[in-house]
Formats: structure tokens, C-alpha cells, sequence
């Protein structure tokens, strides 16, 4: 079972509709694919879209990382040896989180294809589903109900709104959709680091009848004493997603006293699969609970990201929504999604065929 042959591609799979966040408008995608193929011709394939505001690294890095002769070292590698090669992979790319991600993903779909089995059952699947939510990007009123509109149609019940530029448009954003909607749908909100402390708060005392589930990362990064300074009640329903990149900001997170409730894990900051069971184990010692994030990502990626958030008992929430803009994809199958609910498709390894 050696690996044969390695091969990389940066396809563009655009977007059906730009979008905004709280620091940048985004377009069009890019993602960079790997595929192994062994010598008995079963294949895996792996995925990446790195931020690089986020980890430092952007996909012109990726893909020069993985250009010939850089991946030649796993060329003959025995694909039964997956701890070793995942081990190894972390140790060549340390600066690379993309790559990691990519090469890890591939070598554990085929290396489960070859089992035959899902990746979630190798891992030790705890869930059977859980609904993901569905983003909505900053707009005015107007447009926010009318994609609020769009996606309840199409069977979703959690939206999550991306905040964090104006406090009272995005109070009035709120309000008008709890109005509408009512108790019919959750909502999640996620402020991209766009608030200070004294909006924060601001922000608690006008929110407490709207019933949000979660405030994803409201302050910036690199403000993690800020985040423990908040009074409890405040910190709970946190999920620190740029905050939290690595294990050590796991643990700098989780350190009492804990500066959120909720870990946002996002396979491509964490650079793979073992690294962010690893941060799923620090959050369940530390009683966090589990958020599972993506970036606009082939449903290879996304899926991979099911996979593990099913395998872990505290995921408590899902916003694996990256691959439902996409205008296209290398891959079909991977997850079932109906009326918002996320489950793997039983198939081996991931459980995506190329198209």
C-alpha cells in the first residue's frame, strides 16, 4: 500500500454571491487540492484555503510548498503507517497550515478507504448530526432579511450574522430578524474581532430579549486578558475563533479563569485533523464546548471537518457552510445536508468522488 503518486491542482470555484465581513469583501475562491494515489490505485484527496490574516500563510505559500520535488519525500511511504506519516507531515510544514491540512486530509481518506470505513467511525464517531448554521454577511436590513429569507426556505433554522462594523446597524439587523422570524430559527452572531470592550457590553445590554446563542469572537485577537476580564455571563456564550489557532491557544484560552465557553475549531487554522483533536481535548478537560468553522472550502475540506466534529462528544454547534456558495467543485458527495442538518453519507474515507 505505497504511495505512487502525488498530484496538486488550484482550481478557482468562485462564489455565487460576494460577501462582507467586518475587515474584508470576499469574491471569488481558490482552493489548493492534493491527491494521493497509491500503487493498487485507490486515491485520497485533501484541501485547503488558508487565511492568511489568520495564520500567516496564503495559498501562493501553499502552492509553493507543494510543488515538485518538496513532496517527493512521501513518494513509496507505506499508507499503514498513517500515524507516522501524519506525525511527519506536522514536522515538515510547521509554518504551513494549509499544507498540513491538505496532505493530512488525503492520507487519511485513502488510508480509511483502505480500511473501509468513514473517517469519523476510524476516529471514533460520537455524533450522528447536528444542524450547521448558515451565514449571512454584512448588509443592510433590507438585504439581511432577504437572504434570512432565502435560506429559511431552504430548510435552515440556525443563521448566523456576521457583525462588527456598525453597533446599531447590527442591533437593528437583529431585532428586525427575531420580529420576523420569532422562535423559529437561531441566531448566531459573529463580530470578526470588530468590537471593543465597551461595545461588547453595549452590545449585551441591548441584546438580552433576542435570545442569541452565541457571540463569535467579538474582540480582537490578540485580546485574550480583555476576554477573561468579562464577567461570566458575558464570556459563556463566547466562541474564540481567531483567538484560538494553535493547541498552546488552547491552553491559553482554557486557563482559568477561561476566556470564552466555546472553541471555533477551523481545520485550516489548526493545520489538520490530529491537531485539532488535540484542541478538542484540551477544550473537553477544560469543559468548553465545541464549534466547528470553515472558510469558503471544497465540500472536500468540509467534509473532512464533519468527520472530526462527529467524532468528538462536546461539538455542540456546526457553521460548516463554506462549501454552499461555491459556483463549483472537484467533488461531489461527502455530506448530507437536509433541512440544515449535517451527516456524513456512510461511504469510506470521506466519502467524496471526484467529478
Amino acid at each position: 500500500m505505497k504511495i505512487k503518486h502525488i498530484y496538486v491542482s488550484r482550481p478557482n470555484l468562485e462564489l455565487t454571491r460576494p460577501y462582507t465581513i467586518a475587515y474584508k469583501t470576499v469574491s471569488s475562491v481558490e482552493n489548493c487540492i492534493v491527491e494521493i494515489v497509491t500503487e493498487n490505485e485507490l486515491y485520497g484527496l485533501g484541501a485547503a484555503n488558508p487565511s492568511p490574516y489568520v495564520v500567516g500563510e496564503s495559498l501562493d505559500d501553499m502552492w509553493k510548498a507543494v510543488q515538485s520535488p518538496q513532496l517527493d519525500w512521501l513518494l513509496g511511504r507505506d499508507i499503514r503507517h498513517i500515524g507516522t506519516l501524519c506525525r511527519e507531515v506536522q514536522e515538515w510544514y510547521p509554518k504551513n497550515p494549509g499544507v498540513r491540512i491538505a496532505l493530512e486530509t488525503a492520507l487519511l481518506d485513502v488510508f480509511t478507504k483502505y480500511l473501509g470505513v468513514p473517517l469519523t467511525s476510524f476516529l471514533g464517531q460520537k455524533i450522528t448530526s447536528l444542524p450547521t448554521s448558515i451565514t449571512i454577511g454584512i448588509k443592510d436590513v433590507e438585504a439581511t432579511l432577504a437572504e434570512a429569507e432565502e435560506y429559511v426556505g431552504r430548510g435552515f433554522r440556525v443563521l448566523k450574522v456576521k457583525l462588527g462594523k456598525s453597533l446599531e446597524e447590527d442591533i437593528e439587523r437583529l431585532v428586525k430578524l427575531r420580529e420576523v422570524y420569532g422562535s423559529s430559527i437561531v441566531i448566531r452572531i459573529d463580530a470578526n474581532q470588530g468590537y471593543t470592550v465597551q461595545d461588547l457590553s453595549k452590545f449585551y445590554q441591548q441584546i438580552g430579549a433576542l435570545d442569541i446563542e452565541l457571540v463569535e469572537q467579538p474582540l480582537p485577537a490578540n485580546q485574550i486578558l480583555e476576554m477573561k476580564n468579562l464577567p461570566e455571563e458575558q464570556k459563556r456564550p463566547i466562541a474564540a475563533d481567531e483567538s484560538l489557532v494553535t493547541p498552546q491557544d488552547a491552553f491559553r484560552l482554557a486557563e482559568a479563569p477561561a476566556a470564552c465557553g466555546i472553541f471555533n475549531i477551523k481545520l485550516m487554522k489548526c493545520g489538520g485533523i490530529t491537531q485539532a483533536m488535540e484542541i478538542a481535548q484540551i477544550a473537553r478537560k477544560a469543559n468548553i464546548d465545541l464549534m466547528w468553522g470553515c472558510n469558503d472550502e471544497s465540500i472536500i475540506s468540509i467534509t473532512a471537518a464533519l468527520h472530526t466534529a462527529l467524532a468528538c462528544p462536546n461539538t455542540k454547534y456546526l457553521d460548516l457552510d463554506g462549501s454552499l456558495d461555491l459556483a463549483k467543485d472537484v467533488v461531489s458527495g461527502g455530506f448530507i445536508l437536509k433541512d440544515g442538518i449535517l451527516s456524513v453519507n456512510g461511504e469510506p474515507g470521506l466519502g467524496v468522488k471526484k467529478i
